[in-house]
């Protein structure tokens, strides 16, 4: 037996000398890869302050030094697995798990703050390919400026001013933002030349945004065009529709009919947004004329919906209100009576929901004439009918299981159990008096 855990223990150290060789050979690859990344980031930042500039290259500079930074701490630790000094398997296996850890951070933060970099210098490098491009497109846009006036001029007479609002000045804005876009790009030409990178970046930022500007405004006459058509046929299905549901929303405009007044004015807004609708070969805006008439619409399909909801659940009468809330009081002045004439016996439940039936009793008056409230008054009613109803039950439990033969009383000597004792007898009558004189305090003056 001392021979297999012998073998058990030797290859359990084979295992973990062998681990600890593996993470030994991860550092000194790590410290190399993370130096030799550092020397190659150091050229490529000379390259991008040449080609972005001081300022923008800030960034990696920074992360650079805190790079360096750390990577001194773990040549350190790599020195001091290399003195004359002799270390433990846990010291090496220590410092080479940190030399790893700060080699792969250091590479980490490097790609982080290169990659950052990587589209603006592709940008600047590819400048004059980009400036071509974009006085190409500048050309290509200028060509459709004439179509875009055209656009505009044919549309006035179909559309209010009102709705060409939008887009009657595109074509002139977009001559605007063309004009700039070829100066930003001569400039950015002669800022490089200057040899003044940050300048020269910005400004071809600057030119290629406003040519993507001008393109979507020119794109924007177009879309209009298709999107007043489409809102001209949405408005006929619109009108259609709410000349059938003026129709079908009548019966519940007679007097008598639930919400009646209120369907009533719902149908009048609706017809003054039908009459308000341009004719035929009138200029119109599409846009407003269908907001308009969809809100009026929604607000007359509501009201019906309502007044169909009312319908098939009649309002209650006041009368069967005040009989709900009649019963209530009955119900509560029954608790009450009971609680009251027993409080030697009555616990904390039936007490609780005599009390809540009554801070609810005390909202229903508000509610009651109102109509838009009656409903409300009559379900608040009926729930302090309960309420009062489980506080009369509660009691009652408490009362039978506090008499003799219940659980608090027994049947034996002066009254029984342990409220009865040493009240003489007929502790079933004295022990509620004599309880409710406990909770008024009453009790030493009596019985001094």
């Amino acid at each position: 037996m001392a021979g297999f855990w012998g073998k058990r223990r030797r290859e359990e150290e084979a295992a973990r000398q062998a681990q600890d060789d593996d993470l030994a050979r991860r550092a000194r690859a790590a410290l190399v890869a993370a130096d030799e990344r550092i020397r190659t980031t150091s050229d490529e930042l000379e390259f991008a302050v040449a080609e972005l500039g001081e300022s923008t290259t800030v960034p990696l500079r920074e992360g650079l030094a805190a790079v360096r930074t750390h990577l001194a701490e773990a040549f350190h630790l790599h020195q001091l697995n290399h003195d004359e000094i002799p270390d433990t398997a846990e010291e090496l296996r220590t410092r080479n798990a940190r030399i790893v850890q700060l080699c792969e951070w250091a590479e980490d933060v490097l790609d982080e703050r290169t990659e950052a970099l990587r589209g603006r210098i592709a940008l600047a490098r590819q400048a004059p390919q980009i400036i071509e491009g974009i006085r190409a497109d500048v050309e290509r846009l200028r060509s459709r400026l004439p179509l875009a006036r055209e656009t505009v001029a044919r549309l006035s007479g179909r559309y209010s001013e009102a709705a060409l609002h939008r887009v009657a000045a595109n074509p002139d804005e977009a001559e605007q933002l063309l004009d700039f876009a070829l100066h930003s790009a001569d400039v950015s030409v002669r800022r490089r030349e200057a040899r003044r990178p940050e300048e020269a970046n910005l400004a071809l930022e600057t030119a290629t945004e406003a040519v993507r500007r001008a393109s979507t405004i020119m794109d924007g006459v177009e879309d209009f065009e298709i999107e007043a058509l489409r809102a001209q046929s949405t408005l006929a299905d619109v009108v259609a529709d709410s000349r059938q549901d003026i129709v079908a929303a009548r019966p519940f405009t007679q007097a008598g009919a639930p919400h009646a007044a209120e369907v009533t004015a719902a149908v009048a807004t609706l017809e003054a947004a039908l009459a308000a609708l341009p004719g035929p070969g009138t200029p119109s805006d599409p846009f407003t004329d269908l907001a308009s008439l969809r809100e009026a619409n929604a607000g007359l399909d509501a009201a019906v919906e309502k007044a169909r909801l009312r319908a098939a659940r009649p309002l209650p009468s006041i009368e069967q209100v005040r009989h709900s809330v009649d019963a209530a009081d009955h119900a509560i002045a029954v608790a009450n009576s009971v609680i009251a004439g027993h409080r030697g016996y009555i616990g904390a439940d039936a007490r609780t929901r005599l009390a809540e039936a009554q801070r609810l009793r005390a909202e229903v008056n508000e509610l009651v004439v109102p109509e838009d409230t009656r409903e409300q008054a009559l379900t608040l009613a009926r729930r302090v009918q309960q309420l009062a109803g489980e506080a009369l039950q509660a009691a009652q439990r408490d009362i039978d299981s506090g008499r003799p033969g219940g659980d608090d009383w027994g049947g034996d000597g002066w009254g029984g159990g342990r409220r009865g004792r040493g009240y003489g007898g007929g502790g079933d009558i004295l022990g509620p008096v004599v309880g409710g004189l406990l909770l008024g305090g009453l009790m030493g003056d009596i019985f001094d």
